[in-house]
C-alpha cells in the first residue's frame, strides 16, 4: 500500500514520527486529545523521499559519515551542497498538486524532522519557518524551501554534534492554518534554569509568537507557580518590536515605542503588561493539561487571537532538565516485557514530582560525581551498587527488604547515582558531619548543601544524638576501630602489613569455583558485593584515619604558627599510596623502555589501539611486552571510571595505558621526571615538619613532628579502601563475564559483555528462562500473540543507545530537589572578568598553557601544560606526572585529584565552577594553588 502524501491532524498519532516528523506527530497528538490546536495538515516523508531521492544527495552523505563534528567550516560547504540539491529537484506534479490542494487561507508552513522535538533532541529551531503564506504556488515554495532546511548550516551541526546519522532523517511539512494572534509567546512547564517542575515560564510579546521565539524582542517574563496559580515573578521588557501579518502574504516586523519596565517581583501588573493576570493562569493551567497528557515537562508555543481564544500552536519536550532521581530499581524481565514498558535503568523516564511524595521534598547528591564520574553508570554496574549499598545499610544495622534492589536512600537518574540525604540532613549530626566531610572531598557539593540549611522544608527532624552514636560506637566496636588505629599509630608498620595480606587474600579468594555454573556465578556476585566487600572499609580505613587525625592535631597544636600552604607541603611526595605507587611504576616501566630506541620508535609512532593489539598478541618487543605484562598484573584491576564493574579493565583493554607510555616517553627534561618531583616533594614534606616542629619548639615541637611523621607514614593508606574494592569489583566482572559468555552462546546476547547493560535480576532471569529455537527473536514474537517482545539484545541496544546520549550530556547537577530544582544552579553567578575561584589543594604557583581535557582515554599533555579537567580518578593520575598545575571543577582538599596534586608537587585548585568551558585550550593560565584563583594572563 502506498504511503500517503498529505495527512490531516486528525489522522496522525504518535506511531507515526517516521512518516510525519516530530512536529506533526505532536500536533497530532494534541488534536486527537481534544487541545486547542489550530487545523492543519502534514506534507509527509513520503514526499520529502520522492523529491529528494534522485536529488543526487548520496555523495555528500557519504562525506558526511566520515567528517568529524568539530570540523565546522567543513560542515557548513557540505549543508551547502545538500541544500542547492534539494532546492533545485524537481517536484513530481502529483506532490505538487496534493500541496497546492492544501493552500486554503493564510497558513503557517512548518518543517518537521523525523529527528525533531524528540525526548533527548528537541532540534528547536534548527529548520525553518513561513508565516502567513497565501497562495497555492507561495505554499509550495515554502514547503520546497522548508525540505531544503533539513540541510542549514546549524541543522547538520546539531546533528553531527548529536552523534545523528543525516541519512537516517526526513523531513515532513506542517501547513497550519494561521492564528493572527495579538499576543503570543512560548511557555516552559518547568523552570528550565533552576530545574524546578511544577512552575509555569512564560514569555509573551505583542504580534506572532516568532519575535520571541527568535529573541528579536525584550518580552515579558513571568513565573506561575502551577499548583497555586501565584505569580511568583513578573518582569516586563520594553516590547520593542512586534512580528504582524501583511495583508498579501508575509510578514512585517513594526518597531513600537519602548514601554517601560517593571521592577523584577513586582507583585502587582504593569499597565503595559501585554497579558492578563486571567490569561496568564489560563496559560498556566493549559501548560499543566500538557504537561500531565505527555507525563513529561514540555516547551510549548502558543498564541490569543483577537478574540481572546487561545491556541496551543506547538509542543515538544524540554530536552535540557536533568532528570529526577527515582527510588525503585526498575526491572524489565528482558524475556516478557512488551517493548516501550519502561526505559530501564540507564534512561528512566521524568517523573512528576509535585505532591506525591508522602514526606515532601527530597534532596539528592550526586554519589558519581562526588567519585569524578561524569559519564552514566552501565546498568550492572548499578546494580553493583544497589547490592553494596545493602551491605551499609545492614552494617548499619538497617534491614534491607530486598538486597538487589538495595538501600531505600539508593536513586539514580540519567545512568548516574544518586543519594537521598534527606533523613542525613535533618539530623543534628548529619546536617553538620556530611558538609565537612564534602568539605575534602566535594567542596562545592558541601557550599550547596549548606545552602539549604535554612530552608524551611529541611529542619532538624531528628534532634537526638543517640541513634548515630550508637551505630558509630556498635560499628567501631563490631570492627575494633579504635583499636586499630591505635595499633597504626604506635606501630605504622603493621598497618602497611595487613594490608599487603588484606590484598592478597582479596585476589585469591575472590574468585568463584572454577566449575560453578552461570547461575552460582551470579550467587557469588550478589554474595561478595552485598556482604564481603564493605566491611573492607572499617577493616582498612582506621589507619589512614588516624594519619590525617595527626594532621589535624599538629594543626592545633601549632595554631598561629603554621603559614598557608604549609600543612599541605607536609603531604608531598606521600609514600605507601596505592595511586602513586602506580604511577611511579608506569614512569619507570618508561624509563627502561627509553633504553631500547627501536621500542622508543615504535612506542612513539604507532596509534595506542595498534599497539595494545599487539600486546595482546604478544607481539611487542621484549622490554614493553614484560613490563606491561608485570605492570597489568598488580594494575591491571584498575580502569578510568573503575567505580563502574560495567567498564573494562586495563587487563582487558591497555590501550589507555599504552598511550600515557608513549606520553612518558616524549618528557625528556629530567628535571621533570616524576620520580624525581617526587623524591623533592618528599624531601620538602621533611624539611617542612622540621620547620614547623622548631617554629613550635619544646614540647609542643616534639608533639608536632610524631604527628606529622606519623601523618606521612599513615595518611598514604587512604587510596587503600577504594583500590581493595575495585579489586573486588574487577573479580567480580570476572565473573559476570562469564555469565555474558553463557547468554551469548545461548543466543539472548550479541556478545558477552552486553551483559553489562542489563540488571542483576535481568541477567538471572535470562539465565533461567528456557532458551527459545533460533532464530530466537522470531520465536519470542509469535509466543507473544503478535506483541512485540524485546529479547535481552534488543534491550541491550536500546540501552547502549541511551548510554550514548548520556555520554553527550555536559552538566549533570551536584545537588537536586525532588521538584527538579537544583540548588546550584541558583545560588552559582558567572565569574567576573574571566577570574575563577576554587579550593586551594596544591600550594604553588605556575604559569602554562591550559589543556582542557574531557576524557583521559588518548589525551596527551605536553610537560609543564596546565591540566583543566571536570574531574579525576585513579585513571587520569598518570595525566598528572607531565602536568604542571591541575584545575578541576569537582572535589575539595582531600579529594583524590587534589591529593595526588600534592604528592606530585603540582599547584592545582580545585571545585572550580565551569572550569572547561571558562577555559580553553592554548590559554595561558595561572593557578594559585595557596589561595585557590585561577586567572587568565
Amino acid at each position: 500500500m502506498p504511503k500517503p502524501l498529505i495527512l490531516r491532524f486528525d489522522d496522525i498519532g504518535a506511531e507515526m514520527l517516521p512518516l510525519v516528523g516530530g512536529k506533526a506527530a505532536n500536533l497530532g497528538v494534541l488534536t486527537t486529545a481534544g487541545f486547542p490546536v489550530p487545523p492543519g495538515l502534514c506534507v509527509t516523508t513520503e514526499a520529502y523521499r520522492r523529491v529528494t531521492e534522485r536529488a543526487g544527495l548520496e555523495e555528500v552523505l557519504a562525506t558526511l559519515a566520515t567528517t568529524a563534528a568539530g570540523d565546522v567550516p567543513a560542515l557548513n560547504a557540505l549543508a551547502a551542497k545538500a541544500r542547492e540539491l534539494v532546492l533545485t529537484a524537481p517536484v513530481p506534479d502529483d506532490i505538487a498538486s496534493a500541496v497546492r490542494d492544501s493552500a486554503n487561507g493564510p497558513v503557517a508552513v512548518r518543517s518537521s524532522a523525523t529527528a525533531e522535538d524528540l525526548p533527548h533532541a528537541s532540534f528547536a529551531g534548527q529548520q525553518d519557518t513561513y508565516l502567513n503564506v497565501i497562495g497555492a504556488d507561495a505554499v509550495l515554495d515554502a514547503v520546497r524551501r522548508c525540505w531544503a532546511s533539513l540541510w542549514t548550516d546549524r541543522a547538520v551541526a546539531y546533528r553531527a554534534a548529536n552523534g545523528i546519522d543525516h541519512d537516517a532523517v526526513r523531513l515532513a511539512v506542517v501547513v497550519q492554518e494561521m492564528v493572527q494572534s495579538e499576543v503570543a509567546g512560548v511557555m516552559f512547564t518547568a523552570n528550565p534554569v533552576t530545574g524546578r517542575r511544577r512552575e509555569a515560564v512564560i514569555d509573551a510579546s505583542p504580534g506572532l509568537g516568532e519575535a520571541v521565539v527568535s529573541g528579536a524582542v525584550n518580552p515579558d517574563h513571568f513565573v506561575v507557580d502551577t499548583a497555586t496559580g501565584r505569580i511568583t515573578e513578573r518582569r516586563l521588557g520594553d516590547k520593542r518590536l512586534a512580528v504582524r501579518s501583511l495583508a498579501g502574504g508575509g510578514v512585517e516586523h513594526v518597531e513600537t515605542p519602548a514601554s517601560p519596565v517593571a521592577s523584577p517581583g513586582s507583585p502587582k501588573p504593569a499597565e503595559n503588561a501585554c497579558v492578563t493576570d486571567a490569561q496568564l493562569a489560563a496559560l498556566a493551567e493549559l501548560g499543566d493539561r500538557v504537561e500531565r497528557h505527555y507525563g513529561a515537562p514540555q516547551d510549548t508555543e502558543w498564541a490569543i487571537d483577537s478574540g481572546g481564544v487561545l491556541w496551543l500552536t506547538q509542543s515538544r519536550p524540554i530536552t535540557t532538565l536533568y532528570p529526577i532521581p527515582h527510588h525503585a530499581e526498575p526491572y524489565t524481565n528482558p524475556l516478557s516485557a512488551p517493548v516501550g514498558t519502561g526505559t530501564g535503568e540507564t534512561g528512566a523516564p521524568d517523573s512528576r514530582p509535585g505532591g506525591h511524595e508522602p514526606d515532601g521534598t527530597r534532596i539528592y547528591f550526586c554519589f558519581s560525581l562526588a567519585q569524578g564520574l561524569y559519564r552514566p553508570i552501565t546498568p550492572m554496574g548499578m546494580s553493583a551498587f544497589r547490592l553494596l549499598s545493602s551491605s551499609v545499610f545492614e552494617m548499619l544495622g538497617i534491614p534491607v527488604a530486598d538486597r538487589v534492589a538495595g538501600a531505600p536512600v539508593i536513586a539514580e537518574s540519567g545512568g548516574r547515582l544518586f543519594f537521598d540525604i534527606t533523613g542525613l540532613m535533618g539530623g543534628r549530626v548529619g546536617r553538620v558531619a556530611f558538609p565537612k566531610v564534602l568539605d575534602v572531598m566535594e567542596a562545592r557539593s558541601a557550599k550547596v548543601l549548606r545552602g539549604l540549611l535554612d530552608d524551611p522544608r529541611f529542619g532538624v527532624t531528628q534532634p537526638s544524638l543517640r541513634p548515630p552514636l550508637r551505630r558509630a560506637f556498635r560499628i567501631a566496636s563490631r570492627f575494633r576501630v579504635p583499636q586499630r588505629a591505635v595499633r597504626a599509630l604506635l606501630d605504622p608498620a603493621s598497618a602497611h602489613r595487613d594490608v599487603k595480606v588484606l590484598d592478597a587474600r582479596l585476589r585469591r579468594e575472590l574468585a568463584a569455583p572454577g566449575d560453578a555454573t552461570p547461575a552460582q556465578r551470579l550467587d557469588h556476585v550478589e554474595r561478595v558485593l552485598s556482604r564481603q566487600v564493605f566491611p573492607l572499609l572499617p577493616t582498612i580505613a582506621p589507619a589512614a584515619a588516624a594519619g590525617f587525625a595527626m594532621l589535624g592535631l599538629a594543626a592545633k597544636a601549632l595554631g598561629g604558627r603554621v603559614g598557608p600552604g604549609e600543612l599541605q607541603t607536609v603531604l608531598r611526595g606521600l609514600p605507601h599510596n596505592v595511586t602513586t605507587e602506580m604511577d611511579l611504576a608506569l614512569w619507570r616501566l618508561a624509563t627502561r623502555i627509553r633504553e631500547d630506541r627501536e621500542t622508543t620508535s615504535l612506542l612513539l609512532g604507532t596509534p595506542a589501539a595498534e599497539l595494545a593489539e599487539r600486546f595482546r598478541a604478544g607481539s611487542l618487543p621484549a622490554v614493553a611486552q614484560r613490563g606491561l605484562a608485570d605492570f597489568l598484573s598488580v594494575y591491571g584491576v584498575r580502569a578510568v571510571a573503575e567505580i563502574d564493574l560495567g567498564l573494562p579493565r586495563w587487563s582487558e583493554d591497555p590501550t589507555h595505558i599504552v598511550g600515557v607510555l608513549a606520553n612518558y616517553l616524549r618528557l625528556e627534561d629530567p628535571a621533570l621526571a616524576p620520580d624525581a618531583l617526587f623524591a623533592k616533594g618528599a624531601a620538602e614534606a621533611v624539611l617542612m615538619i622540621k620547620t614547623l616542629s622548631g617554629r613550635a619548639g619544646g614540647l609542643r615541637g616534639r608533639f608536632v613532628r610524631f604527628a606529622l611523621g606519623r601523618t606521612r607514614a599513615l595518611a598514604g593508606l587512604r587510596e587503600m579502601p577504594k583500590y581493595a574494592m575495585v579489586t573486588a569489583l574487577a573479580a567480580m566482572r570476572t565473573e559476570l563475564l562469564a555469565v555474558g559468555v553463557e547468554l551469548a552462546a545461548r543466543g539472548l546476547l550479541s556478545r558477552a559483555d552486553d551483559v553489562f547493560f542489563l540488571t542483576f535480576r535481568e541477567a538471572r532471569a535470562a539465565l533461567a528462562a528456557v532458551p527459545s529455537p533460533p532464530p530466537y527473536r522470531e520465536a519470542a514474537a509469535a509466543a507473544t500473540a503478535g506483541a512485540a517482545r524485546p529479547a535481552p539484545a534488543d534491550l541491550v541496544a536500546r540501552r547502549r543507545e541511551e548510554a550514548a546520549r548520556e555520554l553527550r550530556r555536559r552538566h549533570v547537577p551536584r545537588v537536586l530537589l525532588s521538584d527538579g530544582t537544583e540548588p546550584e544552579a541558583v545560588a552559582v553567578r558567572t565569574p567576573v572578568d574571566g577570574a575563577l575561584t576554587g579550593t586551594p589543594a596544591s600550594a604553588g604557583t605556575v604559569t602554562g598553557v591550559a589543556r582542557v581535557v574531557l576524557d583521559p582515554v588518548g589525551a596527551h599533555l605536553e610537560p609543564g601544560e596546565i591540566l583543566v579537567c571536570p574531574s579525576t580518578d585513579p585513571g587520569w593520575t598518570p595525566l598528572f606526572l607531565t602536568a604542571g598545575g591541575l584545575v578541576m571543577e569537582m572535589g575539595g582538599a582531600n579529594s583524590h585529584g587534589a591529593v595526588v596534586a600534592r604528592e606530585y608537587g603540582i599547584p592545582a585548585v580545585v571545585g572550580v565552577s565551569g572550569a572547561t568551558e571558562h577555559i580553553v585550550t592554548g590559554q595561558e593560565v595561572t593557578v594559585d594553588g595557596t589561595s585557590g584563583a585561577v586567572t587568565a594572563t
